[in-house]
């Protein structure tokens, strides 16, 4: 699975935003997230008969000083009568006034390393300089993209603007890290909270806070334009922080679905010029 559908998520920049609750300058909520996982839906191909797990995403850091996030999502996936236990972690650092971006991914199949990404992108002129340390040394050349947080000051701009659909490219690192993918966002109108609405309540402060719907598709750099699928979208629930909620992934032959079960919101860090 691939990282930035969720990692990007709860990264934004946005110097113009007023300060949210747990939020310093810029509108920029530190916090911990926890995320209960189900199964939505599977296809026969999919070998899928259930899947539960849980995710946990950590966001810190200033614009001053960059933004680190620390994403970890365990599944345990039953087909037929075997399961396995899947676990990946990531953890990146960017800073967005410079332009750098730095990863680390391990997957964990029960409880075994089954793979390593590790490796750094830098801005470099009209291209990503990026440098691969794991699973081999490798350096190479990516066509321009955003990285994870500046795709999500990219989101919430054309949110704030009234723009309900665009087209962008965003280099998270994942998969194998050499490559960007292309995104298509479509953002429905900011919406109030309904009377009721369990998940929300588990948002704490932001319990009452109008949220933005937006769905995502990512499909491959190679792709022919008008015949490519995506290869995954995800949906979700936006607050003007960047938190997220009610969150629905597609990866074709099998939906996860994911439920905000519990917010934790962080003093912000200081951003001393």
């Amino acid at each position: 699975m691939r990282m930035l559908a969720i990692v990007s998520l709860a990264l934004l920049f946005t110097p113009s935003a007023e300060a949210a609750p747990g939020a310093g300058a810029g509108g920029l909520a530190a916090h911990r997230a926890v995320y209960d996982l189900s199964l939505k839906d599977a296809s026969e191909r999919s070998g899928i008969s259930g899947m539960v797990g849980r995710m946990v995403y950590e966001f810190n850091g200033s614009a001053c000083e960059g933004y680190t996030v620390s994403f970890r999502f365990v599944t345990e996936i039953a087909t037929g009568e075997d399961s396995r236990l899947t676990d990946q972690q990531t953890t990146t650092f960017e800073d967005v006034r410079n332009g750098t971006f730095s990863f680390v991914t391990r997957s964990y199949v029960d409880q075994k390393l089954d793979h390593e990404i590790r490796g750094s992108a830098e801005v470099k002129g009209d291209a990503l300089a990026v440098d691969l340390e794991q699973p081999e040394k490798l350096a190479l050349d990516v066509a321009m993209a955003h990285f994870p947080t500046e795709h999500m000051i990219e989101l919430i701009d054309k949110a704030r603007k009234g723009e309900r659909f665009y087209e962008s490219r965003i280099y998270d690192g994942s998969d194998e890290g050499d490559k960007a993918m292309i995104t298509t966002t479509i953002v429905g109108e900011k919406q109030s909270v309904e009377t009721g609405d369990a998940e929300a309540e588990r948002a704490g402060e932001l319990a009452d806070d109008a949220y933005w719907p937006v769905s995502m598709s990512y499909f491959q750099e190679t792709a022919e334009e008008g015949d490519g699928l995506p290869v995954y979208s995800i949906a979700f629930k936006l607050y003007e922080n960047g938190i997220t909620r009610d969150l629905t992934m597609d990866y074709g032959d099998f939906v996860l679905q994911g439920q905000l079960a519990q917010l934790d919101l962080f003093d912000a860090e200081p951003c001393e010029e």
